[in-house]
């Protein structure tokens, strides 16, 4: 994705002048993972142990987020019942929350279908981008300006009109029967340090306070509630089947995806796409991207508690596979790119690995094997995974795997209500 490219050049550029940082699978140290069951030993255990992950979660990762707000407000803006030559239902549509920003979401559902399942994601880019669609406005998007080399807010340009297209692959998704809806991310808060004021965070301030306590939502805490209050206006959509939604994210989004995952369980499937450290992949591996190049580069990413683990990844009392069993006993899909080493495919694997225990526990099956597959070789059990060839990116070989798996999960009744 060539926006996720650009904002991932500075941990790329640290990346490559470290001397210390391991691309090499070789020197990778020895590591423990803790057990992610703990002393549970019976399905009926399992919801407290998850609280106590959640809990882990809220206070050393991501930080502590609000409910739903009392002053939430849908608007349906514009609706098309016969949007890219008669193919789809486009609908247009404000979310707010009184004074402060609004989420701006463009959905689009399979034309003369019953209630759709949908797959729901945060783009880098304006809602424009996710197909050549002039029924779509132009989105207000973060820019750096480049004679003041500051973050502006500035109307795209009418050439970024499908200028995303390949990384969201709408004509399959409405081929499959299933609808798609986007929000650019910057809409609930500006990716850079110091955006915090532009975005929704500051809504929730308590009085007097004017900067975020050590366990307080971060940026990607803030765009993992953002996706929850999308999924609070899914559910009151007629053409969308809420009981079918899959919350997908790539790089920083798909850390995303797996937190709003996490805490909200009416997402019945979570993608992970090349989510790398502090998404998917093992920590303690010390493969590729850590937790210091994280904290250094993205220190708004995270809760400020998550800085105590800078170099100190084994003094994590949890690690990725944490994070990831947070979705059992529902469908989880992670994916890797070959060519992505610094989001470290075989943790993301491993991690897969060492989180499947939980679905197994509830009398679902995890991924069934410890040993990674080839490139294209994707394996797809409740918890789902896969390498492609290439670089960091969301390509229409992910996408076709993912509404395979979606068609598995869902089952032939929820592709254009017959089998294939």
């Amino acid at each position: 994705m060539r926006s996720a490219a650009l904002l991932l050049l500075p941990l790329a550029a640290g990346l490559a002048q470290r001397p210390d940082v391991i691309l090499d699978e070789a020197k990778v140290p020895a590591y423990t993972l803790p057990d992610v069951l703990g002393p549970v030993r019976s399905p009926k255990a399992w919801p407290a142990r998850r609280e106590q992950i959640l809990e882990l979660y809220r206070t050393e990762v991501f930080g502590r987020s609000p409910g739903r707000p009392a002053n939430q407000i849908f608007t349906v803006e514009a609706v098309d019942q016969a949007a890219l030559g008669g193919r789809a239902v486009r609908k247009l549509v404000t979310i707010s929350f009184g004074a402060g920003p609004q989420m701006h979401m463009l959905l689009y559902l399979p034309a003369g279908k019953p209630a759709a399942p949908v797959f729901l994601g945060l783009s880098f880019a304006g809602n424009q981008t996710v197909c050549n669609d002039p029924g779509v406005p132009l989105a207000e998007e973060w820019v750096r300006d480049r004679d003041t080399k500051q973050m502006v807010k500035r109307t795209a340009p009418e050439s970024s009109r499908g200028s995303r297209a390949s990384q969201w692959q709408l004509d399959a998704i409405l081929e499959h029967g299933y609808g798609l809806a986007t929000i650019y991310y910057g809409d609930i808060e500006p990716d850079f340090d110091g955006g915090m004021k532009y975005g929704v965070r500051p809504l929730f301030f308590r009085p007097g306070q004017t900067e975020p306590a050590a366990d307080d939502w971060a940026a990607i805490g803030a765009w993992a509630w953002g996706l929850s209050r999308a999924m609070d206006y899914l559910e009151t959509d007629r053409g969308v089947d809420a009981r079918h939604v899959a919350v997908f994210g790539h790089s920083r989004l798909g850390k995303t995806a797996l937190w709003a995952g996490a805490q909200d369980t009416r997402f019945a499937m979570v993608i992970s796409n090349e989510s790398g450290e502090g998404g998917a992949s093992i920590s303690r591996r010390d493969f590729g991207e850590r937790t210091t190049d994280l904290n250094t580069h993205f220190p708004h990413w995270f809760c400020l508690n998550f800085r105590q683990y800078n170099g100190r990844e084994d003094q994590m009392p949890f690690d990725s596979h944490f994070l990831l069993a947070l979705t059992a006993p529902r469908a989880l899909y992670i994916a890797s790119a070959e060519g992505d080493l610094e989001s470290d495919p075989r943790g993301e694997f491993l991690a897969a690995v060492n989180a499947s225990p939980v679905w197994e526990l509830l009398g679902k099956p995890g991924i069934g094997t410890d040993r990674m597959p080839a490139v294209h070789q994707p394996i797809m059990h409740t918890v789902a995974y896969h390498i492609r060839a290439g670089k960091h990116d969301v390509t229409a070989y992910d996408w076709t795997q993912y509404l395979k798996f979606a068609d598995i999960q869902w089952g032939p009744a929820r592709r254009n209500g017959r089998s294939r």
